[in-house]
């Protein structure tokens, strides 16, 4: 096969390029919104390289979008992969020649570390050893607090199914909590960034609430000006008041729900139960084959903080989806180390930040019981 397949490092140069990629990963079944290209433009603080395998044939067989992240002091960088690389489980064969690639790449730009995060289910034994032959290391069943990305997702497939067939499968509380929003007068939409700040008022309420730091409007507006049309805001508002939020982006057949927010007014209203169920209608008739809820943390224990995350969206009537999780390639262990250890330490001075604004709206609210206090949350880390 050596003699046959052609790895390749794309630098994007020519529009052909950037179409080949694109049409390649966009209509994969294993494509990832976060293996398009429009990613690079969201991820603008990082470097990007791609590797694809060529077939005898010289179309794409296998391709991966890789995030460059500099680590001056290290004179090093850390290479990502995120959800790549997009190929089928079964074509193992295609790995070494990838992993031709991100020898280049790490070559190219002094890596200390490569990492990547297949959509790979973790039960599968033959991918598992074709990267640990390679000399991959992976954590079986890593906690989800370990992890970039979160390794249980929640799952709604739509093939083959109608619009009223998917609605009437959901838990009957569920369907009766949508009918109520709207009963209510709670109504939802889909809107561009003139909206953003509204999304962005709901997100500091949610991020304060729930103790996690949000990401900047910057961040969402490049994230909406990348996939355009592919990328929507919804807002759910009852008398012109922003209850709840969401961004979902179709890609590759699949549309993910990737950020929500939601007031804690008017709760009893039912608006999170209505967005969710208008943004598996745009999936439907978009023809997509699956809603992906994304992460549910914590799924499997009931007595964990976050168990509410995978209660609420299992009443959709999906399926549980557990990936493998993150595949590192050390190239230098002692870099590596201090990465890890910086990263750690940046990680614990957000989460200190968070809980001193929670601990000064709480005396300020003791102070001046008659008004409300915000607190803005630290803005998260770019990944």
């Amino acid at each position: 096969m050596e003699h046959t397949e052609k790895v390749l490092l794309l630098n994007f140069g020519s529009p052909e390029e950037r179409y080949e990629y694109e049409q390649f990963v966009s209509r994969h079944p294993y494509g990832s919104f976060s293996q398009s290209l429009a990613w690079r433009q969201v991820k603008e603080n990082w470097g990007h390289e791609a590797v694809v395998v060529r077939g005898p044939d010289g179309n794409i067989r296998a391709a991966m979008l890789i995030l460059v992240k500099p680590l001056p002091l290290l004179h090093s960088s850390f290479l990502y992969a995120p959800r790549g690389p997009v190929c089928f489980p079964e074509e193992t064969e295609l790995l070494p020649l990838l992993f031709q690639g991100i020898i280049q790449a790490a070559k190219k730009h002094r890596a200390c570390l490569f990492r990547m995060d297949p959509m790979i289910p973790e039960n599968d034994a033959r991918f598992l050893g074709a990267m640990a032959c390679l000399g991959f290391s992976h954590t079986p069943k890593a906690s989800e607090d370990t992890t970039v990305q979160c390794r249980s997702h929640y799952h709604l497939p739509l093939d083959g199914k109608t619009q009223e067939e998917i609605f009437s499968a959901f838990k009957s509380k569920w369907r009766y909590n949508i009918r109520l929003a709207s009963r209510r007068g709670v109504t939802c939409g889909y809107y561009g960034p003139e909206r953003l700040d509204d999304f962005m008022k709901l997100m500091r309420e949610t991020g304060h609430r729930d103790h996690f730091a949000i990401r900047s409007r910057e961040y969402f507006l490049r994230l909406m000006d990348a996939f355009g049309s592919a990328c929507r805001l919804y807002l759910c508002e009852y008398n012109g008041e922003s209850l709840s939020g969401a961004i979902a982006i179709q890609y590759a057949g699949k549309t993910s729900y990737v950020y929500g927010a939601s007031s804690n007014e008017h709760r009893n209203l039912m608006p999170c139960y209505l967005m969710q169920w208008s943004m598996i209608q745009w999936a439907i008739e978009s023809g997509c084959s699956l809603y992906d809820f994304q992460g549910i943390p914590h799924f499997d224990e009931p007595d964990h903080p976050n168990y509410g995350v995978y209660r609420f969206k299992q009443g959709f009537s999906g399926e549980v989806v557990v990936y493998a999780g993150e595949f590192d390639y050390i190239f230098s262990p002692c870099k590596k180390a201090v990465m890890d250890f910086c990263q750690t330490g940046f990680r614990r001075l957000v989460h200190l930040r968070l809980l001193a604004q929670d601990t000064e709206k709480k005396v300020m609210e003791k102070l001046l019981p008659s008004k409300k206090v915000s607190a803005m949350p630290a803005p998260i880390p770019e990944k």
